[in-house]
């Protein structure tokens, strides 16, 4: 797993995030219990990229504070899988928690974000 960028760039940081969740993903054996909550984990840990970058080409402030809103309810729900993949892979654990611990990271940065924008 590659380490989180914990400088500025917060698009890199993100990208790296849903990207580790991919690598972790690929090491959780899959059966009818893990599949689903690897599947909903990744869609949500690389949705916060993806809503950030939406984000940025955002046409109005309003439309801008609604994106990272997303981004900070997909970090969110990234936490909530986190915690359901250490259930079914807890030799993976110390993994897992590097990453639940960005979730939160990011999770706060977003939540100062979208509150510090106010106006259309």
């Amino acid at each position: 797993m590659a380490n989180f960028q914990k400088a500025y760039d917060l698009e890199e940081r993100t990208a790296i995030f849903g990207e580790n969740a991919i690598k972790l993903c690929g090491k959780i054996a899959r059966d009818e219990i893990s599949k689903p909550v690897i599947t909903q984990f990744i869609r949500s840990a690389t949705s916060v990229g993806a809503n950030y970058a939406e984000a940025n080409g955002a046409s109005s402030k309003r439309d801008f504070r609604n994106k990272i809103f997303i981004c900070k309810k997909e970090a969110q729900e990234s936490r909530h899988w986190i915690r359901m993949l250490m259930a079914c892979a807890p030799e993976l654990n110390t993994e897992l928690t590097l990453l639940q611990q960005e979730s939160k990271e990011l999770s706060m940065i977003f939540h100062k974000i979208a509150s510090s924008v106010t106006g259309n």
